[in-house]
């Protein structure tokens, strides 16, 4: 698969004439998905002050985990709230657990899940980190998520479930 170039201009007046008497073949050459300002497009951090308050979120995501590995929510309705490693480990945990019920003959449910308790730090700026407990009517799980503030809301970079 080849790639599109753009050729490179010169500083010197004198130059660009040569060039361009000497045809395209001889212009330096530079990778279009290289140019200038891709930084600029790519995903920025926010600062704390920026950014809502990650108490109901983390809530609700973690909510939502536990009921994407039961089964009883698909993985692409967390898409929005998670960056693409934590997608697919997530998927990865998803399979596992589809593939378990199915040997175990044992349907998806809906967990009744309540919210124990949300312990929240902040190591930085627009960085949070927190543990969210959990019960359901079987045991209780602690849920650990990094949150990162990125274009003024909150993603997760990082989710373990205990």
């Amino acid at each position: 698969m080849s790639q599109a170039t753009l050729p490179l201009p010169s500083h010197d007046p004198s130059e660009n004439a040569r060039q361009a008497s000497d045809g395209a073949a001889s212009h330096p050459r530079v990778p279009l998905s290289h140019g200038l300002g891709d930084d600029f497009f790519m995903a920025q951090p926010s600062r704390r002050a920026e950014l809502p308050d990650p108490e109901p979120l983390l809530t609700n995501l973690a909510r939502c985990i536990l009921e994407v590995l039961a089964g009883a929510r698909e993985l692409e309705q967390l898409n929005r709230w998670v960056t693409d490693e934590v997608y697919a480990t997530l998927l990865h945990r998803t399979v596992l657990a589809e593939r378990a019920r199915r040997v175990k003959g044992l349907k998806a449910v809906r967990p009744a899940l309540s919210v124990l308790s949300t312990h929240i730090s902040e190591p930085r700026d627009g960085v949070v980190e927190a543990t969210v407990v959990v019960r359901n009517p079987v045991r209780v799980r602690a849920v650990a998520i990094r949150l990162e503030g990125l274009d003024r809301r909150w993603r997760a970079s990082a989710i373990s479930v205990l």
